[in-house]
């Protein structure tokens, strides 16, 4: 993951200010029905020169509080830090809709996310949030770019989430490549957590994210899972509401994606002296690694 995330260029992007947030239902048939053979075309080459706005976005405290509920957090007034990208999720997702956008959503792989709080949000502030998509880059088994999503409130950034995505593509070259070195040591286990299939159906709900993998069996099989597996930033949710108590104000929260976590199924949680943490199963193999900065 990049270190720096650095504003689109004014010169060249188009400001497009949508009047609310978009209906997440029809953006995912809009990405099925593009996946449909003969539908797609050759993708762009660059991302989209558009960054797309929408002001006024309200927090709903009886959503929080599902939320919360669903990610393991106390249930407070103020916004865990990976709240904001479920509230500007909608808007992300019509980007990555968009026609223009050179990773096909259908297939994707979210493989890190960095989130970074300025100061603490609460649930009375409104918010305005921004999206663009940057460093389309290549990988060894397709092309990864950055989505950037920003909250401001009364025109002060407060948060920002970086998501890398990668397409996946048959015949690919070059590029960043996966960490095939030996393994680091398995840390100890500071927790034992017990996932249910209810997971990936309780935290589609309270965050938009309905991508099938994540709730039914004959979709994640279509996608070459054996079973549905948790939503990756469930995961890190679910680092951080067991954080908690030991998270600054304003910091910076950055994980890689590992091994996805098939549900049902048990996953360690480690609590690591420098700052880190990390998700294994039972056997050692990696799931998540995190930093807090």
């Amino acid at each position: 993951m990049s270190d720096h995330t650095t504003e689109p260029p004014a010169s060249g992007w188009t400001t497009v200010e949508l009047p609310g947030m978009p209906a997440v239902g029809a953006l995912y048939r809009r990405a099925l029905a593009g996946a449909l053979p003969g539908a797609g075309g050759r993708r762009a080459a660059q991302p989209p020169t558009v960054r797309l706005t929408v002001s006024g976005v309200p927090v709903d405290r009886d959503h929080l509080a599902d939320y919360d509920r669903v990610c393991g957090f106390r249930l407070t007034d103020r916004l865990p830090a990976t709240y904001p990208h479920v509230l500007g999720f909608p808007l992300a997702l019509r980007l990555m809709t968009a026609p223009e956008f050179p990773v096909p959503l259908t297939g994707v792989v979210h493989v890190a996310n960095r989130i970074t709080v300025h100061r603490p949000i609460h649930s009375g502030e409104t918010l305005d949030f921004s999206v663009y998509a940057e460093k389309l880059r290549p990988h060894d088994r397709g092309r990864q770019l950055d989505v950037v999503l920003v909250g401001s409130v009364a025109g002060e950034e407060v948060w920002r989430g970086v998501s890398t995505y990668l397409g996946r593509e048959r015949h690919s070259g070059g590029g960043e490549r996966r960490d095939r070195s030996a393994s680091p040591p398995v840390p100890a286990a500071s927790a034992t957590w017990r996932l249910s299939p209810a997971v990936g159906t309780d935290y589609a709900r309270v965050s938009g994210d309905h991508n099938p993998i994540h709730t039914s069996r004959l979709g994640a099989r279509l996608f070459g899972f054996p079973r549905p597996i948790a939503h990756g930033m469930w995961s890190k949710a679910r680092c951080l509401a067991a954080l908690e108590n030991r998270l600054p104000d304003a910091c910076t929260v950055e994980v890689a994606f590992k091994l996805p976590v098939p549900l049902p199924s048990a996953v360690d949680f480690s609590l690591l002296p420098d700052g880190g943490f990390a998700l294994h199963d039972s056997n050692g193999r990696p799931h998540l690694a995190g930093l807090v900065r």
